[in-house]
Parts: C-alpha cells; sequence; structure tokens
C-alpha cells in the first residue's frame, strides 16, 4: 500500500443499514476510492445517538437483518483490503436490527453473582456467534465504564454497577466470550465514564478525579483489560483537566490521556478507537473539514470511528503526520484483521445468505440469567402459602404500562388468583378511575414495567404516576415487582412503605416468567443489586 492508502485504513465512516440507494452508493465510492478500513453500522440515521435526543422518527424495518447482510456483502465485494466490519452491539444485534436476538443490559449481568461469571461468557460468545454470522467481525462493547454516578444520563444501564471489580471481571468475560469465536471486543470509554452527569453525545463531560483517584478505581478495569491482551480500547469524549494542566480537553484529542496514560504508563500497545467523532461534544470543535480527524490521530487513535470528513481527514494526516506514527497505528489495525480471520482467508460470503439464528439457546440463556440476577431488594414475607392462609386477605393485581395480558401475571393466575387492574395511558382521570377500582383490596400485586431505559424525564414515568404511586404506598400494602433499570428506583416516592421489592431488571417473557415461578414456589433470590444507594429505603 502507499502511505495514503494506510492512512485510509484508520477511517472507520458510519454507515446506516437502513439508507438510500445513494448514501449506499457514496459508501462504495469511500471504500474503493480511499481504501477505508472499515465500517461501523448504525440502524438508521434518525436512531443515530447524536439524533436521539431530537427525537427523529425512526421508521422499523423487520427486513433490516438480510438487509445487513447484503450490504456488508456488497461493502466487502468493492474493497481492495478486507473491511473489518463493527457495531455497537453491548447486548447484541437487537440494539440495533430489529427481529434479532437480545440479551439482558450489562446492569442485570451485574446483579448476577461473581460465582455465576460464567453467564457473562455465554452471553459474549453468543453475541459473537450473532455478530459473524452477519458478517461482523468487530463489536464495539463491553463498557468498562463504573457507574459510580447514579445520575448518570448516558452510562447507567449500560454499565455492569459501581463495583469495581465486579465490572473488571464481568468485561473480561465477555470479551472472551467474543473472542473464542473470533469476534473482536473494546474496552470503552477510557478513562471512565461512569461518574459523569452530561451526555456526551450531546456535550462534554468533566471528570474532576486526580490522577490518583482515577487509578483506584475508574482505570482499574482498563488496567485489567490490558494484562488480559484487549483487543482495542475506546477513548471517551470527556474532559479531565487533571490530566491536561487543568484543560478541559476531550480525552479524544488528549495526547497526555492517550500517550502518556494509556500508552506509556499503563503500557497498552493495542488498538485505540476514538468515540464516535460526530458527537457534539467534539464535532463542532474544528472549521476545517478534517482537522477533527487529524487531532484525534495526533491525540493517539489508531482508527476514527464515526469519522465523517474521509478525503480531507486524510490529507492531514499524510500533510502532518510522521512515517513512523503512521505505520505504528497500521500495524495495530492488522493485527486486529488477522486476529478477526479476515486477512488470511478468503471471507465466505456466500455464508451470509441465510438467516438463521437460535433463539432458543438465547431463550434459554436469558432464563438462566433471570434465576440468577433477579433481585429481593426488601423481603415482603408474602408468598403464595401466606396468601392462601389468610383468606380475610383481599388481594389484587396491578400493572403498570402493560396490560394485564403480560407474561408475569399470566403465569401467576392459576396458583395466585385475584381480580386484576392495569393502567397503560390517560394520566390523572384514569389513575383516579383506577383508584376507586382498587379502592376494596387491602393487598395490590403490583407490576412497573419501566417505559424506558434511559433516565431521561424520569424513565418517561408520568408525574401522575408517580403520584399515584406515592399514594398507593401510603394507603395499600404493596409488593412491586420492578421489570426496568434499577435505577428506577431511586425516583419511585414513599418506597420505603412497601412491603415488598422485587428488582426483576428486564420486561423479557424469560423474566416474567422466572419472577412469577420464584414468588409461587418462594425460591431463592440469588441477584445482588448492582449499586449500594440505598435512599430509597
Amino acid at each position: 500500500m502507499t502511505v495514503e492508502q494506510k492512512i485510509g485504513q484508520f477511517f472507520f465512516p458510519a454507515v446506516f443499514i437502513n439508507d438510500t440507494e445513494e448514501n449506499i452508493q457514496e459508501t462504495e465510492r469511500l471504500i474503493r476510492k480511499y481504501n477505508i478500513g472499515g465500517l461501523t453500522f448504525f440502524h438508521s440515521r434518525a436512531s443515530a445517538a447524536t439524533n436521539y435526543e431530537t427525537k427523529k422518527k425512526v421508521i422499523l424495518n423487520d427486513q433490516s437483518c438480510q438487509r445487513l447482510k447484503d450490504l456488508i456483502v456488497r461493502y466487502q465485494k468493492c474493497a481492495t483490503t478486507p473491511l473489518l466490519m463493527s457495531i455497537d452491539a453491548e447486548w447484541g444485534l437487537a440494539m440495533r436490527v430489529e427481529k434479532t436476538p437480545q440479551y439482558p443490559y450489562a446492569i442485570t449481568l451485574g446483579a448476577l453473582p461473581k460465582s455465576e461469571k460464567h453467564l457473562i461468557y455465554e452471553v459474549g460468545k453468543q453475541i459473537g456467534i450473532n455478530l459473524k454470522s452477519v458478517g461482523i467481525h468487530y463489536n464495539l462493547a463491553p463498557l468498562a465504564d463504573i457507574n459510580n454516578n447514579p445520575n448518570n444520563p448516558v452510562i447507567g444501564y449500560r454499565s455492569f454497577g459501581e463495583n469495581k471489580e465486579k465490572v473488571s471481571d464481568f468485561a473480561i468475560e465477555y470479551i472472551r466470550g467474543m473472542n473464542d469465536v473470533g469476534v473482536l471486543g473494546c474496552l470503552k470509554h477510557f478513562p471512565g465514564h461512569g461518574n459523569t452527569s452530561v451526555d456526551s453525545h450531546l456535550g462534554l463531560p468533566v471528570l474532576e478525579e486526580t490522577l490518583e483517584q482515577l487509578l483506584d478505581n475508574e482505570l482499574v478495569p482498563f488496567i485489567k483489560g490490558i494484562e488480559d491482551n484487549v483487543d482495542s480500547i475506546m477513548i471517551g469524549h470527556l474532559a479531565v483537566p487533571a490530566l491536561n494542566k487543568g484543560k478541559d480537553t476531550s480525552a479524544t484529542l488528549s495526547k497526555s490521556v492517550i500517550e502518556t496514560l494509556l500508552r506509556k504508563q499503563l503500557g497498552y500497545d493495542g488498538l485505540v478507537i476514538s468515540d464516535a467523532l460526530n458527537m457534539k461534544s467534539v464535532s463542532n470543535l474544528y472549521d476545517n473539514k478534517g482537522q477533527l480527524e487529524w487531532e484525534a490521530f495526533n491525540a493517539g487513535n489508531d482508527v476514527l470511528c464515526f469519522a465523517e470528513n474521509v478525503p480531507e481527514g486524510i490529507q492531514e494526516i499524510l500533510n502532518n503526520a510522521t512515517l513512523e506514527r503512521i505505520e505504528e497505528s497500521y500495524n495495530r489495525l492488522w493485527k486486529c484483521k488477522q486476529k478477526a480471520g479476515i486477512l488470511n482467508e478468503e471471507i465466505n460470503l456466500t455464508a451470509l445468505s441465510e438467516i438463521n439464528f437460535d433463539f432458543e439457546r438465547t431463550s434459554k440463556l436469558n432464563f438462566k440469567i433471570a434465576q440468577n440476577s433477579i433481585t429481593k431488594i426488601k423481603d415482603s414475607n408474602i408468598t403464595k402459602t401466606t396468601f392462601e392462609a389468610n383468606k380475610s386477605n383481599k388481594l389484587a393485581k396491578l400493572s403498570l404500562y402493560k396490560n394485564t395480558d403480560n407474561t408475569f401475571f399470566k403465569s401467576l393466575a392459576n396458583d395466585l388468583p385475584s381480580p386484576e387492574f392495569s393502567y397503560e395511558s390517560g394520566g390523572h382521570l384514569a389513575l383516579t378511575q383506577l383508584e376507586k377500582e382498587i379502592s376494596d383490596y387491602d393487598t395490590i400485586l403490583l407490576s412497573l414495567f419501566v417505559p424506558k431505559a434511559k433516565p431521561l424525564n424520569n424513565f418517561d414515568i408520568e408525574e401522575s404516576v408517580l403520584q399515584f404511586l406515592n399514594d398507593l404506598f401510603n394507603s395499600k400494602k404493596c409488593i412491586i415487582y420492578v421489570f426496568g433499570n434499577p435505577y428506577v428506583l431511586q425516583i419511585i416516592p414513599n418506597l420505603k412503605n412497601a412491603l415488598g421489592i422485587v428488582q426483576a431488571y428486564q420486561d423479557f417473557i424469560e423474566f416474567q416468567e422466572c419472577a412469577a415461578k420464584q414468588l409461587i414456589e418462594n425460591l431463592d433470590y440469588k441477584g445482588v443489586l448492582p449499586f449500594k444507594n440505598k435512599k430509597f429505603l
């Protein structure tokens, strides 16, 4: 390759599965003309993270998976150098693609006891198998961020929790699972995005920790990953003034963070990839096209993810970088391509013609995870036996944000029969009517299906519903099952008055079935809340 062609390898522009033919042809032109090294797939332009908060309508497409496969075949065919196809699939292809296997969020996995970390390995392995089956060899996951800020707007449920040892062990197990089936992994977001209160898709978070504090906590999972020869590390768009002579410089653009801390002090010589360069924390810093790409490369990134100015960026690097530095980054990327097996053998594109996911295996794995992660936070001492023994205790079931035809209620119906009520929408008037309907019941078995995983707007739980819960916990004997992000517990008012609290994490059918089984059979709850903050009690 010429020097210019080698530089082209550092560019991983974003591509969108559900894009126009015109955009697809533009990507093909980039591949042919600039010898780019890889692509990073997203569902659609509206679903890309920087557009998420604008609430652009995401048009779903049940044929997305087949379309993804077809695009990968198409793009590889026009590449002189095999492309390293990447995607951010933290909880599986389902994070980006409809009708594909979905695994639990990292926060759910973080509720598993350490003795069950083999289940994390299995999740990584299954995600790797699914990715490879569509032609992707590089997963930009998992997070190594320690979520030690409960108000974090962007990490939260994507982290294994706030325990540094658990985050370290689980992240490594996840990558080992992927590696064992030939898929590369990536620890992110160096030097740690957990203790932040700003979404780096929209602004620049600032970490106030000293280097000593970072070494004692945030950096621990990355250090363990380096010891385990992790494939790659992604640099986060976050500022650490203590590492930049007091300046709020994004780590992605900081030599002191990448070259001094990561490379020299921590001894990492693997692939370093930037976080998406279209994110608002860095995308508007420079007027001249290509300068951002050069600054990110100059700071120490080998791969430029979501680079939007490929020709200009290549030219800037060609004009300013040393040949030695270009060779270093090129060699690191080449090693990853070799490890992924896309250079040593011809890519088998014909194997991508059929979709054949093992959904049954996914379901069994998810049920095992549910058995070991569902967490009893407050012991109600109210079981099926208790209800049967006390005939005067009038029980009703109430489902919030899902109708009564949910798996949890259906699984309880035979063994714990009672009237069932639900609220999905309608606001204050509907809730007032609901209060009247349940007024004669002493005990309420409540299932809360949290509408959104992100904490924005109180996880999309209406203020009227929060007030309803406040009053309910004051007036009734309540046992609440929470199917969703456990950080929602912090916003539920008066939760301390609940007789029982069970955190079930996911609304998957397997988690609902398992929660019902544990209640009916009075089984042990093996899960551990992934964070210590219990102010809700």
